[in-house]
């Protein structure tokens, strides 16, 4: 018997895939600050359990397969904030983003079939594209450029005649690189002239910093029936147990298929869909203390990197993660040294390297991404041991 060598092919997370280093590290009593996942520890807004506990049914029932009606109405209201005319036939619930993108990428890639996405990307979509008998085609940024990938002569080099789409994370993961609306017309008109889909996956909408306008792909009327955007409450929220996410697109076509692929999984969970219902339903300032929360934390943040010699940062416009490019030949080898070998008062430090995040062999060795999700005294103090680390290290005679 033999496994199919596309799922041979997919490679393990390389955010958890040092995780056995973190848990051995804990059991010999050292603390470890963990920078290398984004979940927000931002208190889930009371309204999603309240309306949990308001449910009251003698049987828990399957939902519709598309979503109840009541969260297609609360997100396609909540896009109307931003002047798009979202119907709730425009809204497939799936269970988080991550089906939300499974569901897209087999709806329109057949074997051989390529996607563009710049690198270095959310590490996932190898795994969805890979899935789904895709290949993605990177379009590399640099550290020295702040990421920034939305050049058409870029884009256009990269595509051939099996290019489907151009699939992005905007506020980006694990850049936080935000585009501007310019930049978006640059892609908008890229695909145009090209006829791709413009995958916009937007879970980070409302983080964007420094008087940085909040858009959506979905706001640009000439490709409405190119664009499919992906969107969740994990982040958003602070919710990412509750795998609530949904495709919104105005191609009817695509929404159709989807929808079969929906009805293969059958629902969605019945209790959070009402939970999520509520959390659409939220006024939009909740978003502003969460925001400026987000922000002062990139700040400290950045400027306890700084403090790095040598490092390569550039303080990004939106999400919650910060790259920083490291003097050193792996960030991969100096995150397992933190863990088994550094500790500075019974403390340690967890990162995510980033080389797993590129589709290019080679690039991001000596690159790092860091999730400002902790509280600004824990986060400084995890850099800190970055700094304090590295210093070590280097005298060690490590490169």
């Amino acid at each position: 018997m033999k496994l199919s060598q596309k799922v041979q092919d997919m490679q393990f997370s390389p955010i958890r895939k040092f995780n056995a280093y973190a848990i051995e590290a804990k059991a010999k009593g050292k603390k470890v600050y963990h920078l290398n996942i984004g979940q927000p520890d931002i208190k889930t807004p009371k309204a999603f359990m309240d309306a949990i506990k308001g449910f009251d049914s003698e049987v828990l029932a399957y939902a519709e397969s598309g979503g109840l009606v009541q969260l297609q109405d609360a997100i396609a209201n909540y896009f109307k904030r931003f002047d798009m005319d979202i119907q709730r036939q425009d809204v497939l619930i799936t269970n988080g983003g991550s089906e939300a993108l499974n569901m897209i990428y087999t709806c329109i890639l057949d074997y051989g079939d390529e996607v563009l996405v710049p690198e270095p990307f959310y590490t996932n979509y190898q795994t969805f594209i890979s899935a789904a008998g895709g290949k993605i085609v990177p379009i590399t940024t640099q550290a020295e450029e702040g990421y920034q990938y939305a050049y058409g002569d870029r884009i256009e080099k990269a595509i051939t005649e099996k290019t489907k789409a151009i699939s992005l994370v905007n506020p980006g993961n694990p850049t936080g690189t935000i585009l501007s609306r310019e930049e978006m017309r640059v892609i908008a008109d890229v695909a145009k002239k090209h006829d791709l889909w413009i995958i916009a996956d937007e879970v980070y909408r409302e983080f964007a910093y420094d008087g940085r306008e909040m858009t959506s792909f979905g706001q640009l009327e000439d490709i409405k029936e190119r664009v499919i955007i992906v969107d969740s409450v994990s982040k958003r929220f602070s919710a990412c147990g509750a795998r609530i996410g949904c495709i919104v697109s105005k191609n009817q076509e695509l929404m159709s298929n989807a929808l079969k692929l929906a009805q293969g999984r059958l629902c969605c969970p019945t209790l959070d869909m009402i939970g999520a219902t509520a959390l659409y339903e939220l006024e939009p300032s909740y978003f502003n203390e969460v925001r400026v929360e987000y922000e002062g934390r990139r700040d400290a943040a950045y400027e306890e990197i700084m403090k790095i010699p040598g490092v390569v940062c550039h303080k990004p416009g939106g999400a919650f993660y910060i790259m920083v490019k490291l003097p050193v030949e792996s960030s991969e080898d100096f995150l397992v040294w933190l863990l088994t070998e550094f500790e500075d008062q019974g403390e340690t430090v967890m990162y995510a390297p980033i080389q797993g995040f590129y589709g290019t062999a080679g690039l991001g060795r000596d690159e790092l991404r860091i999730a400002y999700v902790l509280n600004k005294e824990d986060l400084v103090r995890g850099v800190e041991l970055i700094r304090l680390g590295l210093e070590k290290y280097k005298a060690l005679g490590y490169k």
